[in-house]
């Protein structure tokens, strides 16, 4: 179905309401429906090398629905119902989707990054009160096996562990080695609350037909934890019908059984999982994963051009961070299967845009989502006009409202007047999207509209724009970063009495953590011994901050708060001028203005440089600049 515009959307919404929709009630329906009409096609592939003659596995949707079937009896026989958590820590392969399809047919679902801390890991297994967890059998270069075993220590509620030997994906001579090479692990058989077990040996005893009653009605299928960079994370609840909303609108708008999806990105994430699998689900679209870890796979990026020749993929799936790596590698493979590339997770600066359309002749849609709403928000229409920098127009039956708070209550922002970015739409768990009830509270506007902590605008044509973020968030390549735990560990140094964490601009990943701190009085530290007091005392690697300024005095508000917007400003300044300094251009970033519309804008003198010299540098930046006046 075409996707042109506004008038797209409103033609569909009036067609019936959402409630109306021929869509099933569970998970399990929806994928039962999907084998049921292409039982042979092929529903997702992996392969544990990134080479584009490597060996792959493809499961056909029947095998497939086989596999979740085996998946969910096996975790109903450890004693998860509907309301209990199964969790898994896992890269990306085919048991790892198995895994998350089953979890959510048999219970409830929760997908860890593996990537975080152990401290991390077990506070997540707690708040979910997690039993089962499937994670890796201890592998080559990797930690996640030994990360599990020691998050579960602290998280008595887990019963079973169950291992995914990625082995079995290698052929010899190398799968011969693996034995000798794995990393040793503790004495699990301490682990006195919890048993291991092989997951692919207990799947091959369960059938392939479910032994237990699907469930009847709507419920809550799973929990995505929002970024982990504190203590406790917050968890959000997904229901079957948020998954089958965002599968319908993959199915409706983009994908069909004749396309194949290539998905680097990891099945800990809701891009990955709602936008992209439930999409393929929908549709019967065939999903390539590449390498356990996606993009950061060795080779991956070196090979990429060519894996999309070996799979005839219509469809690329990216971030920002990926774009900026492919187009430092020549296009070197046939790729005119390619109809589109999808982005999200972070605003895609110009010049990248750009840089990729020319170098392939594939356009990419930007679109919008996130964690707590089960993801889809808005996208620029497949279809239709496509403004570079906006986040397009909201999905059918996604309702977005840009409200300011007044004396009176919330009010609705006219065109081009910024205010807070609000949702309701059937991803929405209205009054429900945490866990713990106290982290609902003052959540929404009007009792329905999810307040997302993103400042934003519609311009004149209904296209939304974001403009900054209300919550303060660091968002690094799609990573949110809270700065509260940069600043809390610099403010435990005994020579610092301020400290502000902000994001500052990064051709690669958006946005990095960087910190600016003022001095207790008579006290001495350079900021070398600040970055490594940081190395220390902050616990994720992801935040630990990129650069480090002493100053005086921090810019405070009136109340004696940090004032950030002006810390922004500088890093802007350093940052810019630094990149055009390297690129031997005179131009110099001369102020940093605040406008309504864009954000904060670098304006420069031009030193003689030309637009499309300044422009080739900046461009690669998310924010934009202008000549000042």
């Amino acid at each position: 179905m075409a996707f042109v515009g506004l008038e797209d959307k409103a033609r569909m919404e009036q067609e019936m309401p959402w409630e109306d929709r021929d869509v099933p009630v569970t998970f399990h329906q929806l994928l039962s429906r999907t084998a049921s009409k292409f039982p042979n096609s092929n529903a997702i592939s992996f392969q544990l090398l990134s080479g584009p003659t490597d060996r792959a596995e493809t499961l056909t949707w029947s095998e497939l629905l086989g596999k979740v079937n085996q998946a969910a009896n096996l975790f109903r026989s450890l004693g998860i119902g509907e309301k209990d958590v199964v969790a898994y820590v896992l890269p990306n392969s085919n048991e790892t989707l198995v895994t998350m399809m089953g979890g959510a047919v048999a219970g409830i679902v929760n997908p860890i990054n593996p990537l975080l801390e152990p401290e991390q890991i077990a506070a997540i297994l707690r708040e979910t009160g997690a039993k089962v967890v499937v994670t890796l059998k201890s592998f080559p270069k990797a930690d996640v096996a030994q990360k599990v075993e020691e998050a579960v220590r602290h998280a008595p509620n887990v019963k079973t562990i169950l291992e995914i030997d990625l082995n079995r994906y290698l052929t010899p001579p190398k799968s011969w080695l693996v034995p000798f090479l794995r990393p040793k692990m503790g004495d699990k058989e301490h682990l006195a609350h919890a048993d291991y077990k092989n997951f692919n040996q207990e799947l091959a005893k369960q059938p392939t037909t479910l032994t237990f009653e699907d469930s009847t009605e709507d419920r809550v299928a799973c929990y995505f934890h929002t970024g982990g960079t504190t203590g406790m994370p917050k968890v959000a609840q997904h229901k079957y019908s948020g998954l089958i909303y965002n599968g319908w609108l993959g199915n409706t708008l983009l994908f069909s059984d004749e396309d194949v999806i290539m998905c680097p990105l990891p099945m800990f994430h809701v891009f990955a999982v709602h936008v992209i699998v439930m999409a393929a689900v929908s549709s019967g679209a065939h999903v390539v994963f590449p390498t356990p870890a996606g993009y950061r796979g060795d080779g991956v990026f070196d090979n990429f051009w060519k894996l999309i020749e070996r799979w005839k993929v219509s469809f690329i799936i990216t971030v920002p961070t990926a774009i900026a790596a492919k187009m430092q590698r020549p296009v070197d493979a046939d790729i005119s299967s390619v109809k589109t590339a999808f982005s999200g997770s972070a605003p895609l600066p110009v010049e990248l845009f750009r840089r990729f359309e020319e170098a392939t002749g594939v356009t990419i849609v930007e679109g919008y989502g996130l964690t707590e709403a089960t993801c889809l928000v808005s996208c620029n229409p497949v279809d239709g006009e496509k403004k570079i920098g906006s986040i397009g127009i909201p999905f059918p039956y996604t309702d977005v409202k840009i409200l300011q708070d007044g004396p009176d209550g919330p009010k609705e922002c006219g065109a081009d007047a910024i205010g807070e970015i609000c949702i309701s739409n059937p991803g929405v768990y209205a009054g429900n999207t945490y866990t713990e009830a106290d982290k609902n509270v003052n959540l929404y506007h009007f009792e329905k509209y999810l307040r997302t902590g993103d400042l934003g605008r519609f311009d004149e044509d209904g296209y939304l724009w974001i403009t900054g973020r209300a919550k303060d968030l660091i968002i690094r390549g799609g990573h949110n970063i809270d700065p509260a735990e940069i600043e809390e560990a610099l403010l435990g140094h005994a020579a610092v009495a301020f400290a502000g964490a902000i994001g500052q601009p990064d051709a690669h990943s958006g946005e990095v953590p960087c910190a600016f701190v003022e001095l207790v009085d008579g006290a001495s530290v350079t900021e070398k011994e600040l970055m490594e007091y940081c190395g220390v005392h902050v616990h994720e690697r992801a935040a630990r901050p990129k650069h480090m300024t002493i100053l005086d005095e921090l810019p405070k508000t009136a109340v004696g708060k940090v004032f950030k917007p002006e810390l922004r400003k500088q890093a802007i300044t350093r940052i810019y001028n630094g990149a055009l300094e390297e690129a031997g251009l005179d131009a110099r970033v001369v102020s940093v203005l605040d406008d309504k519309k864009r954000g904060l804008v670098a304006q420069l003198d031009a030193n003689g440089c030309s637009d499309d010299d300044v422009g080739k540098v900046l461009g690669s930046f998310t924010r934009p600049w202008e000549w000042a006046a």
